[in-house]
C-alpha cells in the first residue's frame, strides 16, 4: 500500500509564507518543510506571488523570539510525523534476454604483400606508407611496397584502409551487438 505524497496543504503554505517572510533562505525552508526541494520551494513562492527579497548586506535576524521558534519547531515536528519512509526496493526484475548476435564467419585468409620494412629515410614517394611496428622503437618501419599511383598506400593496405561506406556501417553494427 502507497503511502500519500506530501503536497502543499494550507499549513505547510502557512509555514512557507512565515519562514519566507522571516527572510529564510528557499534551501533553509525545504529542509525544514522537509518533502520538497529548493526548486520547490522557489516556484511554490513565485506562484503564490510572495514578495521578492532584497539582495544585499541584511540578513535574517539570527535569533528569532521565542514564541517563534517554538511555533517553527512545532511545525517541523508534526511535517516530520507525517513524512513517508523511503520505499525499499525489495526485488529487481530479471534482465531481458537478447537473442543472441549471429556469428561472424572467420575472414579468409589474404596473400599479404612482402613488405620491403623501410625507414623513414628510405621512403620514397611510390612507396606504401602504411606503418608497421611502435612508432617509439628503434624497429619501427613502412611498408615500402609499391603504392597506388595517387594514393599513400599498395593494394593490401589500400584494402584495409578505404572501405566502402555500406561495409564500415555494417561492421559497426555487428560490433555493437558484441
Amino acid at each position: 500500500m502507497m503511502e500519500p505524497v506530501l503536497g502543499w496543504t494550507d499549513d505547510r503554505v502557512a509555514l512557507l509564507r512565515r519562514l519566507w517572510e522571516d527572510g529564510q533562505s528557499a534551501s533553509k525552508i525545504a529542509a525544514q518543510l522537509g518533502g520538497v526541494t529548493r526548486n520547490a520551494v522557489i516556484g511554490k513562492v513565485h506562484r503564490l506571488g510572495l514578495a521578492g527579497r532584497a539582495r544585499g548586506g541584511e540578513e535574517a535576524p539570527a535569533a528569532a523570539p521565542p514564541s517563534k521558534t517554538v511555533e517553527i519547531e512545532t511545525a517541523i515536528a508534526v511535517v516530520e510525523t507525517q513524512a513517508p519512509e523511503p520505499v525499499a526496493i525489495l526485488a529487481h526484475r530479471p534482465a531481458p534476454e537478447f537473442p543472441a548476435p549471429a556469428p561472424v564467419p572467420a575472414p579468409e585468409p589474404v596473400a599479404l604483400a612482402v613488405s620491403q620494412r623501410v625507414t623513414i629515410m628510405d621512403l620514397r614517394e611510390s612507396m606504401c606508407r602504411w606503418p608497421l611496428g611502435d612508432p617509439t622503437t628503434p624497429e619501427f618501419r613502412f611498408c615500402g611496397a609499391r603504392s597506388i599511383t595517387g594514393l599513400p598506400y599498395c593494394t593490401h593496405h589500400a584494402e584495409i584502409a578505404y572501405q566502402p561506406a555500406a561495409e564500415r556501417k555494417r561492421d559497426r553494427r555487428v560490433a555493437s551487438f558484441r
